[in-house]
């Protein structure tokens, strides 16, 4: 899908082999549970695999409506409470049709549920778990993610559960693996998918997987393209089918990480439901080739130099030599304007010279090196980012004495490299009605805990005019776990502008709302962001560090970005206020 980690792509693919990865009907006793990601009811991001710090995992089918499941409530809870502090995390998991997140959220509050429920709402993890009935649990053993026991958490006044946890916190087999899930007594489940496997197996590639992947993934998974690999047959995509549908399990790939609950986005790049299903569904049924053409093999498509055509003009970086290792201090080059006039941009995009090196480009514009102007910001380059484009009665102006100042993050790849990036810039041919502006939220105070698996700290500002948002970016570093953008209207009310629940430092994503959001004057918008500062964070530099603010990625930032317009341009302020470059170019 669109460019993950190659190593981890490579390990991935290696763990598999080649060929149908068909789920039994249920998971038995001694099965391997394969690695998911799912939202919960609250908007929080849950991955299997990362619990792996606990020594066990309880999987529990929940729906709304059944009575049996709010009957074993207490029971359950009970269980949580009794091996919480022995390594052990409960988890209920709703893959029920007609309940919607909202309906969950109302029933979890209505029946006391202090348990997680994940979101399945594609059913494919349901399906690959083999759920039958709602009640029904397993529990997982971590060291090898291997079902230990599936059924009721009990039945006949046994506690087959917590009888099958304490064998295996001590380590022991698990004399009673498994219990008919209907001695629980539950509802139940419906997996229409599940009921119709036959008909996965005659899924078109001609007509159906190879156009999903050219929309969706051929952008980047192509020659030239930032992909780790290039989609360029069936066979290519034959080989990499159970790499594929990990990624999509576990929300990788495509990298799109907004919680769809909140707001719709432009530049959305996530899968629907359908297209989930269908991929998913073909790959377990053995990626078949069915009849017809490869589309892939034949597509003939052109990928422009600059997506956007010729920019009128077109500003050189000043290349940069990149060594083979060591640590490469932020590259902060000036460039004059060569321009003898004043112009209004509508679009900026940029051309990396050495993506293996260069993590991203920060640009901005001002008279001196110590300040920029107002709304002077012109975007940046991030793997996965396009062109940043202007709403059509907005623009942004540089002044004929203005010079531009880039602030380049290079990494080093363990070879010598050289760096020659380029920006691009589109003028307009008149003045707009609106000048589109940037605040910044950030807090360089922060101090994240040594071994925290979650700490929160916020930055805020209130607009004193109508203003107009269009798109909102969160940045964070390698310990970036989650980020939201929350306003609080005059009046009291909230509303989450932006949730990412699931940051990824890799996918420096700016979030463009479909409709722009009218904030009136005095609505505070408060930008959060909880760090991962724990060993389980597989990319973190050091978990026993206190970490404080700062440029480099093995320190952190609190770092969020809100480009909007005044509703009334004569709101704007005058003169135009400064800012310095350390308070906007920390990225």
């Amino acid at each position: 899908m669109k460019h993950g980690s190659k190593l981890l792509g490579i390990a991935t693919a290696l763990a598999f082999s080649a060929g149908a990865i068909s789920p039994a009907l249920a998971l038995n006793p001694g099965d391997r549970v394969d690695n998911f990601r799912l939202l919960d009811h609250t908007g929080a991001s849950r991955e299997l695999y990362y619990l792996s710090d606990m020594k066990a995992v309880v999987l529990i089918a929940q729906s709304n409506g059944c009575e049996a499941v709010r009957k074993s409530l207490p029971e359950l809870q009970a269980l949580r409470d009794k091996y919480r502090a022995q390594g052990v995390e409960l988890l209920m998991i709703n893959s029920n049709l007609t309940d919607s997140r909202a309906s969950i959220e109302k029933a979890a509050k209505a029946q006391g549920i202090a348990l997680p429920i994940l979101l399945d709402e594609t059913q494919i993890i349901g399906e690959s778990l083999g759920l039958k009935r709602n009640g029904e649990l397993l529990v997982v053993d971590t060291k090898g993610w291997k079902v230990a026991y599936r059924g009721p958490v009990s039945a006949g006044g046994t506690p087959y559960a917590a009888n099958a946890l304490d064998s295996v916190l001590g380590a022991a087999p698990v004399k009673t693996a498994q219990v008919d899930a209907a001695k629980g007594k539950g509802c139940d489940l419906k997996f229409p998918e599940a009921d119709h496997r036959h008909a996965h197996a005659k899924i078109s590639y001609e007509n159906s997987i190879a156009p999903l992947l050219i929309d969706n993934c051929v952008t980047c998974h192509r020659q030239g393209g930032i992909g780790p690999w290039q989609m360029t047959s069936y066979e290519m995509i034959k080989g990499f089918s159970p790499m594929i549908r990990e990624v999509v399990r576990t929300e990788r790939m495509p990298p799109w990480h907004a919680d769809p609950h909140y707001n719709v986005f432009a530049n959305d790049r996530s899968l629907s439901k359908d297209e989930i299903k269908t991929l998913v569904h073909w790959i377990e049924a053995g990626s078949p080739r069915g009849a017809g053409s490869d589309p892939l093999a034949t597509l003939n498509k052109h990928w422009p130099e600059w997506a956007l055509g010729q920019p009128d003009l077109i500003v050189e970086i000043p290349a940069f030599d990149v060594p083979a290792t060591g640590v490469i201090e932020y590259q902060m080059p000036m460039v004059d304007n060569p321009l003898d006039h004043d112009v209004w941009v509508s679009a900026v995009d940029f051309q990396p010279g050495d993506r293996t090196v260069l993590h991203h480009i920060i640009a901005t514009m001002g008279t001196s090196a110590e300040s920029v102007r107002d709304g002077g910001s012109l975007g940046g380059y991030v793997p996965g980012a396009g062109p940043m484009v202007l709403p059509e009665n907005t623009g942004v102006m540089i002044s004929k004495d203005a010079k531009f100042f880039f602030q380049m993050h290079y990494t080093v790849s363990g070879k010598p490299a050289r760096d020659s990036s380029r920006m691009g810039l589109y003028f307009r041919k008149d003045a707009p009605q609106y000048q589109m502006r940037s605040a910044v939220l950030l807090n360089p105070k922060l101090k994240i805990p040594a071994n925290t698996k979650a700490h929160t700290e916020t930055a805020a500002k209130t607009f004193e005019h109508d203003v107009i948002v269009y798109n909102l970016l969160p940045h964070s570093h390698f310990r970036g776990k989650a980020s939201d953008f929350i306003a609080t209207y005059p009046d009291g009310r909230k509303e989450t502008l932006l949730s990412v629940p699931n940051y990824d430092f890799n996918w420096q994503t700016t979030y463009e709302l479909k409709t722009p959001k009218l904030l009136p004057a005095g609505t505070k918008v408060t930008h959060s962001t909880t760090w991962d500062n724990s060993t389980q964070n597989k990319a973190n530099p050091d978990p026993n560090r206190v970490v404080p603010w700062g440029q480099q990625t093995w320190d952190e930032m609190l770092y969020g970005v809100i480009r909007y317009r005044y509703v009334n341009e004569s709101d704007a302020p005058v003169p135009t206020p400064k800012a310095k470059v350390s308070q906007t170019s920390g990225d």
